[in-house]
């Protein structure tokens, strides 16, 4: 077996945390994964995973040779592409995630023209309202709502989105529009929350904030659900704007206080690789970031 399969395999147990998940994802045997790590190992002179009977983790020196073999990789595979005039049919597995709700609507659409656009991608989704570790997890791209820490990630704005309260014309109707937040404690809310704690609504105008704690008798996890419910003239709920775009638009549910709203929150594509980002990696990006910054509900 020669230095880059070694490297290869060993990039694949690093990423799937274990020998038996890394030698299913390469259609190889757990002995033989075992081997090449071993042989890489006794190369180098140096123990690179610490292995237990449940998990396998980088040493540090094993996180450094994990970067080094990424970009090696990644030239040898960009090398390749030039040689072979690839660079246009970019070709190979690429994984994305993303929020499961802006996920379905909004980045599905978007892979979808990937897939056939360049039928030797095989691409991979993975929604899950959860901060995916790229690194850690095996995936290329993930599509992020959120300021971002500084991370070492490449990051591309595509788009923002408010944090909007709403409700249904007639529940306004039949109990009053609220102006304020004030105003808005007296009613009945759908709060949505991910988490074993119920939040409070906290609201802005200029630089000063105020926080209300809803009242409520149906509290729910899922945001489709609480978009749902307004619509059903249960109450009144805040969420995403993303999230009651369609229900906005078929005048299902009306946007209130906007002046109260907190600052848009940024929505980023991001990836490891910077500029030696792969071929396949790169389509991938290029089309989110096109298709995302072409969508009008994103535009905060």
């Amino acid at each position: 077996m020669d230095r880059l399969d070694s490297m290869r395999i060993f990039v694949a147990v690093a990423e799937a945390g274990g020998f038996a998940p890394a030698a299913r994802r390469l259609a190889l045997s757990p002995p033989a994964v075992t081997r090449a790590v071993a042989a890489v190992e006794e190369r180098i002179g140096a123990r690179l995973l610490h292995r237990t009977t449940r998990i396998v983790r980088l040493t540090e020196a094993g996180t450094r040779f994990l970067e080094d073999c990424r970009r090696i990789l990644a030239e040898v595979e960009e090398a390749e592409a030039a040689a072979a005039g690839l660079h246009a049919e970019p070709r190979g597995p690429v994984a994305v995630t993303a929020p499961v709700l802006f996920g379905r609507l909004h980045v599905a659409p978007v892979l979808f023209d990937v897939a056939g656009r360049y039928p030797g991608l095989v691409v991979r989704s993975f929604f899950i309202d959860r901060i995916v570790h790229l690194a850690e997890e095996g995936y290329d791209v993930a599509v992020r709502i959120a300021e971002l820490p500084d991370s070492g990630l490449s990051a591309i704005r595509v788009g923002s989105v408010r944090r909007v309260v709403c409700a249904a014309p007639a529940y306004l109707a039949a109990h009053g529009t609220p102006r304020s937040p004030a105003e808005l404690a007296e009613h009945e809310a759908i709060p949505f929350f991910q988490g074993s704690t119920m939040r409070d609504w906290t609201f802005h105008r200029g630089p000063q904030t105020e926080t209300i704690t809803p009242r409520s008798r149906l509290i729910v996890n899922q945001a489709d659900v609480a978009v749902a419910a307004a619509v059903a003239e249960r109450g009144v709920t805040r969420v995403m704007s993303y999230q009651a775009a369609a229900a906005i638009r078929a005048g299902e549910l009306v946007v209130l206080m906007e002046e109260f709203e907190p600052p848009p929150i940024p929505i980023h594509v991001v990836h490891q690789e910077g500029r030696r980002a792969s071929a396949r990696v790169r389509a991938l990006v290029d089309f989110l970031a096109e298709g995302l910054r072409a969508d009008p509900a994103l535009r905060g």
